[in-house]
């Protein structure tokens, strides 16, 4: 049932490289555990707005542009905690070499310039794949964790806590039980939204296929969720403070496009159109 969510490229070999590093990805490949080398994460960012079409209401739900992120986001004040969970795609390398993906969950960067998040990466190096768990703190760089492996398909679970004056993520791999906690203070944080997001953080997106995203996929219990001053509950218990972000890359040029909610507004899909 999961293949249905991960790119042509199926199980593909996988290994955690330096930089850029990915992994061979041939006709006939072995498949080898990731390597415990260091991976440098590429560099994720608030939310970009394309400015390429007005935004327009379906229902509670604003639908934006922007040429960076696709997916979901809630908008308030105070968030104190944000849940997600999705299903790792696999990238077809093939079809769009040099190019990566990030898959995440995060408080702040819709409206600000500071974003404190959580997720994977599917990215290709050439025509070679890698799958890597990470966190940021963002303005500050990503960070690798390397205590954390990450498969296609694997169930992957995070969430964001606030609690004065910190900052807490936590990552999980719910196929692998393996899991990674930290926290940080981040000055200008204004807790302002919080996200569910694919993400395009290098100059190609990588072909991912269709990513699924909160607990009617993966049944992780309570995502996709977020708590803020006034609201606690699922993406669409936010009533009109909910927002879907299409990734365009330019007039008439859409490059991932999330689905409708879930009739319990929780889930949804984002699916890759074009390189």
């Amino acid at each position: 049932m999961l293949s249905r969510f991960f790119g042509a490229s199926g199980i593909a070999l996988l290994f955690a490289l330096p930089a850029l590093a990915q992994v061979s990805s041939t006709a006939s490949v072995e498949l080898v555990a990731p390597s415990t080398a260091a991976v440098r994460p590429r560099e994720h960012g608030p939310r970009r707005a394309a400015g390429l079409a007005a935004d327009r209401v379906i229902g509670d739900v604003t639908v934006a542009e922007s040429n960076n992120w696709s997916g979901y986001a809630v908008t308030g004040s105070l968030f104190t905690q944000a849940k997600g969970s999705w299903l790792v795609p696999a990238v077809d390398c093939t079809a769009v070499p040099n190019s990566s993906a990030s898959f995440w969950v995060g408080i702040d960067g819709w409206v600000t310039d500071t974003v404190e998040q959580s997720g994977t990466d599917s990215d290709c190096d050439a025509e070679r794949p890698t799958y890597y768990a990470w966190y940021e703190f963002a303005p500050r760089g990503g960070v690798t964790i390397l205590s954390v492996p990450v498969w296609p398909g694997d169930q992957m679970s995070a969430e964001i806590n606030y609690d004065d004056p910190y900052f807490t993520v936590t990552i999980t791999n719910q196929t692998t039980g393996k899991s990674f906690t930290t926290r940080s203070t981040v000055a200008g944080a204004r807790r302002a939204s919080a996200e569910w997001i694919a993400e395009l953080n290098s100059y190609r997106l990588s072909d991912f296929g269709t990513v699924p995203f909160g607990g009617d996929y993966t049944y992780v219990s309570g995502t996709n969720s977020a708590v803020d001053s006034s609201t606690s509950g699922q993406i669409g218990d936010f009533g009109k403070h909910v927002w879907q972000s299409i990734l365009a890359a330019g007039q008439g040029v859409q490059e991932a496009v999330p689905s409708s909610l879930s009739a319990d507004g929780s889930s949804f899909t984002v699916t890759w159109k074009s390189d």
